[in-house]
């Protein structure tokens, strides 16, 4: 099972709004909302608390991918997140999420015994390539027991 079928089948909200995991990486994940009228907001476009799903859903998405190996040892929890509207956003949208620490750096804090928390950046686009939203998502693995 792929990261983007795992998400889907354990996390509700990816399934209600129907997400597209297009790739799920260590250095890269790219998750697409398509355009549904039933989440428009008033203008027509999808609603910022879509928008906000589709970029925190491409953010656990990498941190899955990037950690997966640890979750025997530590549970990935989103810390707090940051979202900034930059243009109308109209049609399909696409998240693109990239991790802000080296992998190794995270587990080694890990293996210290640590809580390391790293952020996920993620850029929201239209069809069209235009940025319509930026995302920062912290995350933590706290260790289990």
């Amino acid at each position: 099972m792929t990261v983007g079928e795992m998400l889907v089948a354990t996390v509700p909200m990816a399934r209600t709004l129907n997400l597209e995991f297009l790739e799920t990486t260590p250095e890269r994940a790219v998750v697409r909302l398509p355009d549904q009228a039933d989440y428009h907001n008033h203008v027509g476009g999808p609603h910022a608390g879509a928008m906000f799903t589709l970029a925190e859903s491409a953010s656990g998405a990498i941190v899955i991918a990037a950690f997966g190996d640890q979750m025997a040892r530590a549970v990935p929890l989103a810390v707090k997140a940051e979202i900034g509207y930059k243009k109308l956003a109209m049609g399909e949208v696409t998240a693109t999420a990239t991790l802000g620490r080296p992998i190794a750096d995270v587990v080694a804090e890990l293996d210290a015994g640590q809580r390391p928390e790293f952020p996920v950046a993620i850029e929201i686009t239209r069809a069209d390539g235009a940025v319509t939203g930026e995302m920062t998502v912290v995350w933590t693995l706290r260790p289990n027991g």
